[in-house]
């Protein structure tokens, strides 16, 4: 009996074990659980707090142009991109002189001026070809206002964007300059004449790197902010650029006809110069030579001179 009692308390006393352990394994999850809880809705909290301030702090950075906003991006707008404008076109006048004078009148107007000038006067087939420098703004303008000078037998029409090579310029310049500026300064702190010479090479060479960088910058900015408009103003009787050329049969006698009948002309106009002087000189020099002529054909009018008696031989004495 005392064995059984004793084996009956030693099972009682696994179970209050286990039942005091899944006690305090429950309780201590609860006390868990509801610290993860009230920290999560701490966290949530804050955040939902800290994201109004963060959305309006970018908002005020886009707002206000913000390197973080992406500044170095370039403006994808059509009137803030960098477009070099060329044109060519030709027009059929009546007067290529008073067009010429109009068409420069038409550039001046706008704002622009006359970069080249080339005319073949000759009548109803004068040439005259004008290269001008306008606005990128009035470009469209001036183009279709030469185009109501006269006919316009043909026209084109180019553009590039350059808007990308423009950042790029920019950012490679700013670079650049910092070099420059770093270069100078290790400059003035060298103390040797080998530092010396070998960072004034290097300074040399970053500046002519930056001018040369420069250079293209200008160029692209005068390409950019003047579009360049080649205009041919013909007279009625101009050929047409580009026409091909006739051959055949028919073609070749033509052309020898003409050459035939220009030569005709030329030598018909020789002699109606030299005329005159075969007239004038021609006719005394005629008579001279029919003069002579005859002279040489009369007889001689001069008298026959008799010849004396033959005189006797004297005979010898025996």
């Amino acid at each position: 009996m005392t064995t059984i009692g004793a084996g009956m308390d030693k099972r009682e006393g696994r179970r209050r074990g286990a039942l005091l352990a899944a006690t305090s394994l429950a309780v201590t999850l609860a006390v868990t659980g509801c610290g993860a809880d009230d920290s999560g809705a701490r966290d949530s909290a804050g955040t939902a707090a800290k994201a109004p301030a963060v959305n309006g702090e970018a908002a005020r950075d886009a707002a206000a142009g913000a390197p973080g906003a992406g500044a170095g991006a370039p403006d994808l707008r059509v009137d803030q991109r960098a477009i070099i404008y060329t044109g060519a076109m030709r027009v059929q006048v009546d007067d290529v002189d008073a067009a010429a004078r109009e068409v420069a009148s038409v550039a001046t107007r706008a704002g622009g001026f006359v970069g080249g000038d080339q005319r073949r006067s000759a009548d109803a087939d004068a040439v005259a070809e004008l290269e001008l420098r306008v606005p990128a703004a009035k470009f469209t303008g001036v183009v279709e206002e030469i185009a109501k000078l006269g006919r316009q037998q043909s026209r084109e029409i180019s553009t590039q964007d350059v808007t990308e090579e423009t950042v790029d310029l920019d950012a490679r310049i700013t670079s650049q300059r910092a070099r420059v500026d770093s270069a100078r300064r290790l400059l003035a702190r060298a103390t040797s004449i080998a530092d010396l010479v070998s960072l004034e090479n290097e300074l040399g060479r970053r500046e002519a790197d930056l001018a040369s960088l420069e250079a293209k910058k200008r160029r692209l900015a005068d390409l950019t902010a003047l579009s360049t408009v080649t205009v041919s103003l013909a007279g009625p009787a101009a050929k047409a650029t580009g026409e091909k050329a006739e051959t055949g049969f028919l073609v070749g006698l033509r052309g020898g006809w003409k050459a035939f009948v220009v030569s005709m002309t030329v030598l018909l106009t020789v002699l109606g110069a030299l005329l005159p002087w075969l007239v004038t000189l021609g006719v005394p020099l005629a008579v001279l030579l029919v003069v002579l002529r005859r002279r040489r054909r009369s007889p001689a009018l001069v008298a026959p001179v008799s010849a004396p008696p033959p005189v006797p031989a004297a005979r010898s004495a025996p």
